[in-house]
């Protein structure tokens, strides 16, 4: 007995070499295969006198190995069945699907495949030569005494990218690239005629020109720029567009495709559409903006009522089907917003000149127009290729200030059509809009492009006057096509499918302990608990921190050509209409849009639509990626200059190193750890509060609290803070 003892107790008080403590840590996960540990949780269990540091570590080889799988909050879990290859010969059934890759930092991936709610997860030795994003064909088993599959990759179907950045190394015979992504495994070899005179340790963008269809083989490729030296604040904005898989450059071809329109509007062109260049017409953008998707009109009838012109850019007229410059712009389907600057999904002579809607400018355009009566009602609407003129360009601060004081250019316009929106926008939230809107966070930068202030953009409304026309034309688009022909017209819509009720569940019981009661048994009632919730946060800054977890709950909004309505805005028809500029999504309706007004009864390939409406999806999901890393990047070089300064924060998440605390003005967000405090806390179930084990006190998600930022690390986007001292 005191043996068996000795031997279960052999790691107490010890600090064990990294060999013998990934042994130890290996043995404790397949005693309790189930269960889940993280690192503080480990030297509890174990006894050890290791530092964290070195637990942590020891946790990230064995996840690179494969024994252990990362689970989220610091905590990781035995993946069972892996290397078993007898598990794996007696798995039963195999199916093949296909999906996307998402890796993760340990090199194992799993593959998200439409349809299936749970992704199947690829261990690194199974996954052959495919990275993160590509979509692959893979073979799925469930080894014995698992529920969940496994997967193989059988094929690459379509690589995510063939662009990366790296580090370039020289040696003698070739050089190769070291990938600043952490997913993407393996080094990439160039050899010297392919090296565009790049010195060592140059920051680089390398194209894969030929792929080894081993995962342990490095594939070949050739350097298209050289950025210089690392370290840069432009280095890194480019580097999260290509990691996001976005060229920098256009193509000769699509340059050249461009280069050859003509200024000006072609008077052959003006016989074919409406002219509506003699009514009052005018755009309100961010003061910044450079092209202009959108201009309204406004035109009083004889009735009282009046005609109100939603005008869209007509980039169809110039992109046409099959053309170089009609690839590129699907290739890339969005445009992307980082905080310094913006990778336009056309080229600038068509999104900053043809197609935008400059004042003074007369342009193409693709119109919706809307009829109102003289109580504003909606009684007619018109859509067809115009030409328009715009008198006016407003920045959303002159246009607020015009609806404010009643004085101004085009007093009287603004004023009429404030008033019809302000009726649309009640209507809307009357039939089961979600009031929700995420903080937008802005920077004021130097010349340079450091930030010198960070901000939460402020929405009044100006900026909801031109939202509500938008989503006006956009969904009485939708409506048109739906509502036009029978058999369906394939149409490319925006969805958004009913929350999901577990989560959606959790969220109020969390919210609950927070002390807000909310009903969620039906669709309406949670849109009416969010809107509640929504009007609440506007005056108690602590359930601001509900608002984006209650996001979270909902479904992402995404293209398809199967409508099943838009939840969110409370619409049963919903198209993007409105900005073919940035959005490739708009382009594809617009053409379908005037092929159903030629009355061509022409119906696109609904399953190549579909396939289409999922790409799109895609890089828009990257865009929002890599927008919000150039945030997070752009806070952390932000708050750098601040070391040593104390700020009021909010703390908005709870973890077992410690509690997140989101700054009040700037919105940076960083980690007090509960080594820097002056006893142990417990983390209570939930993660809303953390109690100290020897005095009792508190900390609970929402409280107000000072800080102080200790350190701010660029390279892993990570703020350190400690709590401000009390006087």
């Amino acid at each position: 007995m005191s043996k068996k003892k000795k031997k279960k107790n052999s790691t107490k008080g010890k600090k064990l070499a990294a060999h013998s403590l990934r042994v130890e840590i290996k043995k404790l996960f397949k005693r309790n295969a189930q269960k889940r540990f993280n690192a503080k949780q480990i030297i509890r269990k174990l006894k050890l006198a290791n530092s964290r540091d070195s637990v942590q570590d020891a946790l990230i080889k064995l996840a690179e190995k494969d024994v252990i799988k990362s689970i989220g909050d610091d905590k990781f879990k035995l993946i069972l069945g892996e290397g078993n290859e007898r598990g794996r010969a007696d798995a039963g059934d195999k199916q093949v699907y296909e999906g996307r890759v998402d890796m993760t930092r340990s090199g194992s991936a799993y593959i998200v495949i439409d349809g299936l709610e749970d992704d199947i997860h690829v261990s690194q030795k199974y996954l052959a030569s495919a990275l993160n994003g590509d979509i692959v064909k893979i073979n799925t088993w469930k080894p014995r005494g698992r529920n969940k599959a496994e997967g193989e990759v059988l094929e690459v179907v379509q690589r995510g990218s063939e662009y990366f950045i790296g580090t370039f190394s020289k040696s003698k015979k070739f050089g190769f690239v070291m990938p600043d992504k952490l997913n993407m495994p393996v080094d990439i070899i160039v050899f010297p005629e392919e090296q565009n005179e790049a010195t060592d340790g140059d920051k680089v963008v390398v194209k894969v020109t030929k792929w080894h269809d081993k995962g342990n083989k490095s594939p070949v490729g050739t350097i298209t720029s050289v950025l210089g030296k690392s370290g840069s604040s432009d280095i890194e904005m480019k580097s999260i567009l290509i990691n996001a898989g976005f060229n920098l450059e256009f193509p000769e071809e699509v340059l050249a495709e461009t280069a050859a329109f003509p200024e000006g509007v072609d008077e052959a062109e003006v016989d074919k559409r409406r002219d509506m260049r003699h009514i009052a017409t005018f755009t309100i953008d961010p003061v910044d903006a450079k092209d202009f998707d959108d201009a309204l009109s406004i035109e009083y009838l004889e009735d009282g009522g009046c005609e109100i012109g939603v005008h869209i850019a007509d980039v169809t007229h110039f992109v046409k089907p099959k053309t170089a410059l009609d690839k590129e712009a699907y290739l890339r389907s969005t445009s992307v917003y980082l905080v310094d600057r913006v990778l336009p999904m056309l080229p600038e002579k068509l999104s900053n000149g043809l197609c935008s809607l400059r004042p003074n400018e007369d342009k193409y355009t693709f119109s919706a127009v809307f009829t109102f009566d003289e109580k504003d009602k909606l009684v007619g609407k018109w859509f067809g290729k115009t030409l328009t003129h715009s008198d006016r360009r407003f920045a959303y601060g002159e246009a607020q200030e015009v609806i404010e004081t009643g004085e101004g250019d085009m007093a009287k316009e603004i004023a009429d059509m404030a008033r019809i929106a302000r009726k649309m926008r009640k209507q809307r939230f009357k039939e089961g809009a979600i009031a929700f809107e995420s903080e937008e966070v802005r920077f004021k930068l130097d010349e340079d492009g450091v930030p010198i202030d960070v901000y939460v953009k402020e929405r009044r409304e100006a900026n909801l006057l031109i939202e509500d026309y938008m989503l006006l034309a956009n969904k009485e688009v939708a409506l048109f096509v739906n509502k036009k022909e029978k058999p369906e017209i394939p149409y490319v819509y925006r969805v958004h499918d009913l929350p999901n009720p577990d989560k959606v569940a959790e969220f109020a019981r969390f919210a609950l302990e927070l002390g807000i009661k909310m009903k969620v048994d039906t669709p309406e009632q949670i849109a009416k608990s969010y809107n509640d919730l929504a009007k609440q946060a506007e005056e108690n800054d602590a359930l601001k921190l509900l608002q984006p977890i209650a996001i979270r709950t909902m479904s992402k909004a995404e293209y398809s050509t199967n409508n099943i309505g838009h939840y969110g805005l409370g619409f049963e028809y919903y198209s993007h209409f409105t900005s073919p500029i940035r959005r490739y999504s708009d382009v594809l309706a617009h053409r379908i849009l005037q092929q159903v007004l030629e009355g061509k009864n022409y119906r696109n390939d609904k399953e190549k639509l579909e396939a289409q409406c999922k790409h799109i999806s895609l890089m828009e999901r990257k865009a929002t990626e890599a927008e919000r890393e150039s945030i997070k990047y752009k806070q952390v070089e932000f708050i750098k200059n601040h070391v040593g300064e104390a700020f009021d924060g909010v703390i908005s998440g709870i973890i077992d190193r410690g509690m997140f605390v989101e700054l009040v003005h700037s919105k940076c967000e960083g980690m007090v750890g509960f080594e820097s405090l002056d006893e142990a806390f417990d983390v209570k179930d939930g993660r809303l509060s953390a109690v100290g084990v020897r005095s009792g006190k508190t900390y609970k998600m929402g409280d107000s609290v000072r800080v102080v930022i200790t350190s701010a690390d660029m390279q892993r986007r990570q703020i350190d803070m400690t709590f401000e001292e009390e006087e």
